[in-house]
């Protein structure tokens, strides 16, 4: 005797299930948003990057103004670098203004963010990107000074200027802080470079927890190795050329390409994130 196949019902013939329509949630769900994500993304915004004279801070100054914000960047002593960004900011019908000091005096960083804010009138995006490296062979090698001038430079600034600024920051405002990959799997030429790094994804995400509910989204790009790096260093002209061989994609990045994620946390776009960290790195698996 041949056993009858079971009848599964019809779509039409099951029970009916009660359905959940989108107008029961709320706020509603929204599929296309409300800002545009095509065309000039940072328009009428200003901002202020440490470090803009070269590097990573050149193209994100260079990126920003494409997307119609007016720059203004903070560097040491490299004037004939600084002058080639201000040039580049102003050939895309942007305001660019330069100023030179140490970041690591407080006084001195609290006096470029008034001038920011007397220039433009307001500040809307600040970028921590200023940094120092000194590669040493050991922790023999690294000497007291060296100690206290890479902290100062990399992670003090990030403090001053971020304290000077937060009067002028309103809801909607963003802070972008670069950090490194060697925060996350170290390097033993660069003890207190990648101790500052270290530091700095951990001040990231302190500082969004502090600020999120003034609307001030703070989050962090920890770039692989990039071409023609934009700190002083001690790496000869093989060690840049090799830097980046041990990537997945065997190469390190061109600075624009790390300045897009500047222009994506300080969009929009990236309206749902803060205490992030992005890993343009050539592909290097990150934890963290």
């Amino acid at each position: 005797m041949k056993h009858q196949a079971l009848q599964q019902p019809l779509p039409s013939q099951q029970p009916h299930r009660k359905a959940i329509f989108e107008p029961q949630v709320r706020p509603r769900p929204q599929a296309s948003p409300e800002h545009h994500t095509s065309g000039r993304r940072l328009e009428g915004r200003v901002a202020l990057i440490a470090g803009g004279d070269r590097g990573i801070g050149r193209a994100v100054a260079i990126a920003f103004a494409r997307q119609g914000a007016d720059v203004a960047f903070i560097y040491h002593d490299e004037h004939g670098e600084a002058a080639k960004t201000v040039e580049a900011v102003e050939s895309l019908g942007r305001e660019c203004l330069k100023i030179a000091i140490d970041v690591g005096d407080e006084v001195l960083c609290g006096g470029a963010v008034d001038q920011v804010v007397a220039y433009f009138g307001k500040l809307d995006i600040l970028v921590n990107n200023a940094a120092e490296q000194h590669p040493q062979e050991s922790l023999e090698d690294l000497t007291e000074a060296q100690l206290l001038r890479t902290f100062q430079a990399n992670v003090f600034s990030m403090f001053y200027l971020t304290k000077a600024a937060l009067p002028h920051l309103e809801r909607g405002a963003r802070i972008i802080n670069t950090t490194s990959v060697t925060a996350y799997r170290g390097s033993s030429h660069l003890l207190d470079f990648a101790a500052t790094n270290g530091a700095i994804v951990a001040f990231t995400r302190s500082l969004s927890l502090a600020l999120v509910q003034r609307g001030i989204l703070v989050n962090g790009v920890a770039a692989g190795p990039v071409a023609m790096a934009p700190i002083p260093s001690a790496l000869d002209a093989l060690g840049l050329a090799r830097s980046g061989a041990d990537t997945p994609m065997q190469r390190a990045a061109q600075p624009d390409e790390i300045a897009a994620c500047y222009v994506f946390l300080a969009s929009a776009d990236a309206s749902y994130m803060s205490g992030q960290i992005l890993h343009p790195n050539g592909g290097e698996i990150i934890n963290g």
